[in-house]
């Protein structure tokens, strides 16, 4: 009996282990890496150069020369160039330290004095990038607009002629300079093209006469300009 039912469970054993013998492997298929896409974790901080190029309108509300109170009511018109170099975050915060050279000619005084200016201008700026493709500000690729301010130095040197066209002063002064812009951007991935507006303010500029103690002084100065810029990355 107990030989029978040994007969009957190894009977029973070999039915269940035929099916899973005659079962195919399971086939694993390796993977392949290289059909999976990287992340996009888009830009990351850089390094950039910038150059630039403007013409300018320079505006003084009123001066003094020889004790006497000088008012202006012509604008001076020139141009300016520029270099920079500064730092990108990749959202949207950047900073850069720029220097320009101004030249511009013709501020005229009611009096016919007119005034010509050379200036040096090292600024320290910074700004923020708007995307207007919704990718994030200073991301590659698309539109964007733009602020900023600076803050910096100014040397000026300066030359008045008197209404005969005799020069009647000269002379430079290191003065404080600040500055506001605004603009658009075109991002092209390792080139940045801007054009925009940058309002440049000095509290003074001034002269000093050859012949005479008194200085020439010109208050409260606005440099408008119309700049275009590019910038390239360092990635």
């Amino acid at each position: 009996m107990r030989k029978l039912e040994a007969v009957v469970v190894l009977a029973a054993a070999a039915l269940m282990v035929a099916p899973v013998q005659a079962a195919d492997p399971i086939q694993y298929q390796p993977i392949d890496y290289s059909a999976i896409p990287d992340v996009d974790y888009g830009l990351g901080g850089s390094f950039y150069l910038r150059g630039s190029a403007a013409m300018n309108t320079w505006l003084a509300k009123d001066g003094s020369y020889c004790g006497c109170i000088v008012e202006f009511n012509d604008a001076g018109y020139g141009y300016s160039v520029g270099a920079g170099f500064g730092y990108e975050t990749g959202d949207g915060i950047r900073a850069d330290i720029t220097f320009d050279y101004l030249d511009i000619t013709g501020l005229t005084s009611t009096t016919g004095h007119t005034v010509d200016l050379r200036s040096g201008l090292a600024l320290a700026n910074i700004y923020y990038d708007f995307s207007l493709d919704g990718s994030g500000g200073s991301a590659e690729g698309g539109m964007g607009v733009y602020v900023g301010a600076g803050i910096g130095l100014a040397k000026n040197y300066s030359y008045i002629n008197d209404a005969a066209g005799t020069e009647i002063a000269w002379g430079k002064s290191l003065e404080g300079a600040v500055a506001l812009m605004a603009g658009v951007s075109y991002d092209m991935g390792d080139l940045v093209a801007d054009i925009g507006y940058r309002g440049i303010y000095m509290n003074k500029v001034m002269s000093q006469p050859p012949l005479v103690t008194d200085t020439y002084i010109i208050n409260e100065n606005f440099i408008h300009e119309v700049r275009g810029t590019v910038r390239y990355r360092f990635r």
